[in-house]
């Protein structure tokens, strides 16, 4: 990858558990529908997708009901045909039944992986946890499992690493088999028992990967997002932005639609020099079959 090389643009649409009824996050069929046309006008070509409860007042939690997202999924699909849909799987503990029931009925053309295991915590400022700490727990064997699933379902892998350590587990994936080319990278960036929001970062964990890995940053936090993605795009990367990740535009305004969002991100990376990838150009880099729309 280089800085030669067009940018591929994701938006991440809604994420987990941010309540709708405080952010203006996408939860049923017809709002995640608007968002992707939205994203799709903007310059994305992907979308990360997470599912939620479709139940009154319920918008907040995540839904691994097949009947649910394959009616989200299809409400997107009929919208933007052309957009490739990259869905979620992430689930704490070994039962990955829900997500593995939702690959099959969807058979979404990329999916995450989350490669490795994080103490995911977060202090407020009185020294009291913002939740109880939690073990997000991706052991070898549960991502064995998820990596079969995909290769079954012909679903392309994006591997997300929350810390360096997984960053330089993936080279490990690759020698015992388990990553085909072409491998996929996300470097999750600004969880807070994770990896910073720190674009001086960035080359440090470029070298780390094998040669011909593709990668993007997930960066999450405020105004230190936007220098992450300048500097991704300067240095050969993929982008990714959506109400998931950030809630603010880099000019400090809130954002009010994941469309701004991935126009500011477009918008930076042409500031850089680099192009953005068409949807087809985005289908061969990724290795994904040709369009659905087709």
């Amino acid at each position: 990858m280089s800085s030669n090389d067009p940018a591929v643009v994701t938006c991440a649409l809604t994420g987990v558990l941010t309540n709708p009824a405080r952010f203006p996050v996408p939860v049923t069929p017809e709002e995640m529908a608007d968002a992707a046309e939205q994203a799709w006008n903007a310059g994305a070509t992907v979308l990360h997708c997470h599912y939620r409860n479709q139940e009154p007042g319920m918008g907040f939690m995540p839904s691994w009901e097949p009947d649910v997202v394959a009616s989200i999924d299809a409400a997107i699909r009929d919208r933007v045909p052309q957009m490739i849909i990259n869905m979620s799987t992430g689930v704490v503990g070994d039962d990955i039944s829900g997500p593995v029931a939702c690959l099959e009925r969807i058979r979404p053309e990329v999916a995450a992986m989350n490669a490795g295991s994080l103490n995911y915590l977060k202090v407020k400022r009185d020294g009291t946890w913002a939740w109880p700490p939690l073990l997000f727990d991706n052991t070898v064997d549960k991502i064995e499992r998820f990596l079969e699933v995909m290769d079954k379902l012909n679903v392309v892998p994006e591997c997300e690493c929350f810390d360096t350590g997984i960053v330089r587990s993936i080279a490990m994936l690759q020698q015992r088999g388990l990553l085909k080319a072409p491998v996929h990278v996300s470097f999750v960036m600004g969880v807070a028992s994770g990896m910073p929001a720190k674009a001086s970062w960035l080359p440090l964990l470029v070298d780390e990967l094998n040669e011909n890995v593709h990668w993007q940053t997930i960066a999450i936090g405020r105004d230190e997002v936007w220098e992450v993605h300048s500097k991704t795009a300067e240095l050969g990367g993929h982008l990714r932005t959506g109400l998931e990740d950030t809630f603010y535009l880099p000019n400090g305004e809130k954002a009010t639609s994941n469309g701004q969002l991935i126009e500011a991100i477009v918008a930076g990376a042409r500031e850089v020099g680099r192009e953005i990838a068409t949807v087809d150009q985005a289908r061969g880099i990724l290795g994904v079959e040709g369009s659905r729309a087709a």
